[in-house]
């Protein structure tokens, strides 16, 4: 990983060099301040009067500078515009061609623009965020809410640069016309908003605005739920994953290994409490039969992430057989009549769970320009398995013998997915290509000794004795506090689960909240479906595997709606409380007080639920992976790890909540199982209202 201050040195533009943030200055100063407080020689209230007012003068001197490149900018569209118009009356190609590469060249120096306003606004958030790592203040809460939203933020011009959009317009439009000029078209950009424009010039200034302004489509939206995290400011090399590693079909194959995991997750929701009676067992035991299978993958995902440091290979393998066996015992609990057979298949079968492995060799093997689109791509097989699981359990309403084997409506979805793992088994051992591993290991022996002989020749040009000024330089850099010039322990991936939470800031643990929430309450909207809507409606099958199905299906359209309009509309943190507070309106809406339950209500009630806390989860990966330490980017103990361990452990905590109520009977169910759900709604809107700020 390469240290963001030197990333930071390395992307300066040199005429510009004492325009950018004075980031090594700045992380000094926080280390000072430690020093001082800890020696009773500075109090806390001069300390933040002071750090304020030294990002009020970068962040003035950033807007400044950024305000008059602006103003040259323009100038010069404006001196092209008057030739533009020159050429209505007499159109040379020739005048027309240099006139086009003109406006390319403004097109360039805006690149270099945004450049500088990208690296500056990140720069401020990582101060922001050491800064109140190291005092425990929420520091960042203050300063943005104070300086964010007053008239004169000049904060705004950084983080939402104010005016660039009027220059990106004026040369988006003015290309456009020159392109069309030899042509018959007389439509302008904004005739057709929608009219591509082939110039590479502003794709690459429209990616650049799009990533500074978190600005986002339905890809990217899709992408952000499978929380690939990636660096901040990647260098070259970190931008270019080998070619050679990355293979469609391997691709392909993980995320068929995806789309079938989510099939035999959701394939027997609807009729696991049927299953549970057929065994001698209450139809609430459903939430154990479900669950079992969320209980193993809080394990297996851990090792399965160990394993891809390794291989990617193997563990599919492994995880096909294991899925392979796990769902014959599923379909044999039915003849052995044993509810333990049962629970073993489901065991094994989340001990099959590969979709740790699967986001790693997105990460890891993927080329970034197809990064996010792999991305979607895993989200969208797992939002299509969730349908075509209960839709499939209600297409095997069917009941058959061969030999002393049941086929049946309870012990197809077993039989059906083994036969499925087989197939998919054969299909890896042909085409799946394993990538190399060893890449990054190769060029570390290189890398020392080139580091080492470095500082021999450097050591050979420094004074025998150092002043003052190099002394603190030099404390300065072996500043261990997440500093990005400490040395390389500190900056190494977390090793364990100690390591990464000590990694958490209140703000990722209220995230890591907020997506065990969700999940807790999608799961028992899932999971007791079959139960509520027997004893309350009397659903059969068939109806609640189309219930389910339909609810499935809203994923794709909801996130369109979502990554393409609404999250280019209102910031990331806005989406995110409306939707918890969407949440908690479908919690209260499915408690059953007042009024007899309705089908209306349920069906009401519950596609509100799924929707927001779909739009929610979207949302919330992409806050998690902006707030989130780098260091948990990479390695077996990553922020996908984690996200997963915490979805998981809410889905296995929310079906031991079906199990448990429904000793209380089935009639209280639904209201028992409600109460957590709206308890943890409660707590995570609270939460972010707390941590809002720093989701700036």
């Amino acid at each position: 990983m390469v240290a963001f201050g030197k990333k930071l040195k390395d992307r300066q533009i040199q005429e510009w060099q004492g325009y950018y943030i004075n980031y090594k200055l700045m992380k000094k100063r926080v280390r000072q301040y430690a020093q001082q407080i800890e020696l009773g020689t500075q109090d806390r209230r001069h300390v933040l009067k002071d750090f304020s007012r030294m990002l009020d003068n970068q962040i003035e001197k950033i807007v400044l500078f950024l305000l008059e490149e602006q103003g040259l900018l323009a100038s010069r569209i404006e001196k092209l515009g008057e030739q533009h118009n020159a050429l209505q009356d007499e159109p040379e190609i020739r005048k027309i061609s240099e006139l086009r590469e003109a406006y390319r060249a403004v097109g360039q120096d805006l690149l270099k623009l945004l450049s500088f306003v990208e690296i500056n606004a990140i720069g401020l958030r990582k101060i922001l965020k050491k800064f109140d790592k190291r005092f425990g203040y929420r520091f960042t809460d203050y300063y943005v809410k104070t300086r964010a939203n007053h008239p004169y933020s000049q904060l705004q011009q950084v983080f939402k640069h104010v005016g660039l959009g009027a220059v990106v317009g004026a040369l988006s439009r003015n290309l456009h016309e020159l392109q069309d000029r030899q042509g018959s078209s007389y439509l302008s950009i904004y005739d057709q908003p929608t009219l591509p424009l082939q110039d590479p010039v502003i794709d690459s200034i429209k990616a650049a605005v799009d990533r500074l302004t978190n600005s986002t489509n339905f890809l990217n939206f899709l992408g952000q739920h499978a929380l690939i995290m990636q660096e901040e400011l990647p260098t070259p090399s970190e931008e270019h994953v080998d070619d050679e590693s990355y293979q469609f079909m391997s691709l392909l194959l993980n995320l068929a290994n995806t789309f079938l995991y989510m099939i035999n997750t959701y394939i027997i929701v609807p009729t696991a409490d049927d299953y549970s009676i057929s065994l001698g067992a209450a139809p609430t035991v459903c939430g154990i039969v479900i669950g079992a299978m969320a209980v193993a993958q809080v394990f297996s995902s851990v090792y399965f992430s160990a394993w891809s440091n390794k291989s990617y290979f193997r563990p599919l393998v492994f995880s096909s057989v294991v899925l392979f066996l796990g769902n014959i015992l599923y379909a044999l609990a039915y003849d052995l009549n044993s509810i333990w057979v049962l629970l073993i298949g489901r065991l094994l079968c989340g001990f099959g769970s590969a979709r740790a492995v699967n986001r790693r060799y997105i990460s890891d093997c993927v080329p970034l320009r197809i990064r996010m689109q792999a991305s979607a791509g895993f989200v969208s097989a797992s939002a299509l398995g969730m349908a075509c699981g209960p839709a499939l359990a209600g297409v095997l309403q069917t009941k058959f013998k061969i030999w002393k084997l049941t086929f049946n409506q309870d012990t197809l979805p077993g039989w059906v997915m083994a036969v499925a793992w087989v197939v998919y088994l054969i299909w890896l051992c042909i085409n799946f290509k394993e990538p190399s591993h060893d890449t990054e290991e190769n060029h570390m022996p290189s890398q020392s000794n080139d580091e080492e002989n470095g500082a021999l020749e450097k050591g050979l040009n420094q004074p025998l004795l150092i002043t003052s000024e190099d002394k603190v330089d030099e404390d300065a850099d072996q500043d261990c506090d997440e500093s990005e010039e400490a040395p390389e322990e500190s900056r190494k991936p977390a090793n364990s689960f100690g390591s990464a939470y000590r990694l958490l800031t209140p703000s990722v643990k209220v995230q890591l909240l907020i997506y065990f929430m969700l999940k807790y309450v999608m799961e028992i909207l899932l999971s007791e479906s079959s139960v509520i809507t027997t004893y309350y409606f009397n659903w059969t099958t068939s109806t609640v595997s189309i219930f389910l199905a339909c609810l499935g299906l809203t994923v794709l359209p909801v996130n369109i709606v979502v990554g393409s309009y609404i999250s280019n509309m209102f910031e990331d943190r806005q989406i995110l409380l409306a939707s918890e507070l969407m949440v908690f309106i479908g919690v209260v809406l499915s408690f059953n007080i007042i009024f007899p339950y309705s089908q209306p209500q349920y069906i009401a009630s519950g596609l509100l639920l799924f929707v927001s806390a779909e739009v929610l989860e979207g949302v919330n990966l992409s806050l998690l992976s902006r707030v989130m330490s780098s260091r948990l980017s990479r390695g077996t103990y990553n922020g996908g790890l984690l996200s997963t361990e915490a979805g998981t452990i809410a889905r296995v905590i929310a079906d031991a909540t079906i199990t448990l109520a429904g000793y209380l009977g089935e009639s209280r169910l639904l209201n028992v199982t409600l109460i957590p759900s709206l308890f943890i709604a409660i707590s995570s809107i609270l939460a972010t209202c707390y941590t809002y700020n720093s989701l700036y």
